[in-house]
């Protein structure tokens, strides 16, 4: 008979997160997700977005600034580059912590907790500055696929988890040791793994042709980069093709595009929770570097169109995919257009593609996580 935890034994996991990108949300939900699944009832987990929740102002507002600045490709670089290592981070942290201590130990003290995760690169330092004397574990899981930022390793952690034997070496330039190290991958929501039971009927049902390959065209949960142009260049292009876009909360790009002229079937959406539905219906996927959108394309096997990234955090991610034989990068709307007029044309070159994709999956990443961290806190599966 299986023992049943109390809520008394139940071990308690805060995770650190924050709402700049929708990445970071997103793989924190997905070990959650698998902590319940692998560990039924043995933990009790709790989100905490620091930046909202507890930093002053104007940090606070670090969620909502994220987009616009982010859409400024120049400064995103510089900044970018310019905090991009070792002796920059420990400066930047030094200035920082006075302004944000009493927020980090509030955090503390209101959120006790066996084990603290962080998901997110800018609260590393600060929050294990607050934690000196603190007996709690911490681990690191690095949510960024290969061009890792400094900010993201800091020695006092217990572990580091990364997505890519790139990021492992770039971990371990920045002083973490390799035992301190594990690559699993990105955590991405058991729902990839589940395929459509029929993928016909669920297109029809959805009103997707079944006559044609269907592209799916994303761009983050902010709809950013230059997706109306992508869009509007693949309508053009008179492509037998269909195209789904995902415009994400970017409400003006989803009206301006219901006011084109469209020559071939198109969706046009906005914010999902079915993107998993939506990559196993599709045939291929036209996106911007992210790195969620890319693990679960992988996940999908779809063939992969980039057609942006974020300068400095998203460079690696490209190359990865390229290297791979994944993906194509692409960064004008006519490329796009090309790659994919290849692709219709000449469909086994087009699954030779997803094969590479599918290949370079880590489809268990979350479940071995959930292990993870759950050996950290010497919890046992009890069935």
């Amino acid at each position: 008979m299986t023992e049943v935890p109390s809520e008394a034994t139940k071990k308690r996991i805060l995770f650190l997160f924050s709402d700049t990108g929708g990445g970071h949300r997103s793989a924190t939900e997905a070990m959650i997700e698998a902590l319940n699944a692998e560990f039924p009832g043995r933990f009790e987990t709790r989100m905490v977005d620091f930046f909202r929740q507890y930093y002053p102002r104007p940090l606070k507002f670090a969620p909502e600034l994220y987009p616009p600045i982010s859409r400024v490709p120049k400064a995103w670089a510089l900044s970018y580059k310019a905090s991009d290592g070792k002796s920059r981070i420990r400066a930047v942290s030094t200035l920082a912590y006075p302004y944000v201590r009493r927020a980090m130990r509030r955090l503390l003290q209101e959120n006790p907790t066996d084990l603290i995760v962080s998901v997110h690169p800018l609260v590393n330092n600060t929050i294990m500055r607050a934690m000196r004397h603190s007996p709690r574990p911490y681990i690191t899981v690095v949510t960024d696929l290969v061009s890792t930022h400094a900010f993201w390793f800091d020695r006092r952690a217990d572990l580091v988890v990364v997505a890519t034997e790139q990021a492992r070496q770039k971990a371990i330039g920045y002083g973490i040791a390799e035992g301190n190290l594990r690559v699993i991958g990105l955590p991405v929501s058991n729902s990839f793994n589940t395929p459509l039971p029929d993928r016909a009927a669920w297109r029809a049902e959805h009103g997707w042709v079944n006559d044609r390959p269907v592209i799916l065209l994303v761009s983050g949960g902010d709809g950013m980069g230059p997706v109306k142009r992508v869009a509007k260049a693949i309508n053009e292009a008179g492509l037998e093709a269909s195209l789904v876009v995902i415009c994400g909360r970017n409400a003006e790009l989803r009206h301006d595009l219901e006011k084109v002229n469209w020559q071939i079937p198109v969706q046009l959406l906005g914010f999902t929770a079915d993107m998993a539905a939506l990559m196993a219906a599709a045939d291929m996927v036209v996106t911007k570097a992210g790195p969620g959108s890319i693990s679960e394309a992988f996940i999908a096997g779809l063939p992969i169109v980039i057609y942006a990234r974020l300068a400095g955090q998203e460079d690696g991610n490209v190359s990865y995919v390229v290297d791979q034989g994944a993906g194509v990068w692409a960064p004008r709307p006519r490329e796009v257009v090309e790659v994919l007029r290849d692709w219709i044309a000449d469909p086994q070159a087009r699954a030779q593609v997803a094969a590479a994709s599918a290949r370079a999956a880590r489809p268990n990443a979350s479940v071995e996580i959930a292990r993870l961290l759950a050996d950290e806190l010497g919890v046992r599966d009890l069935a």
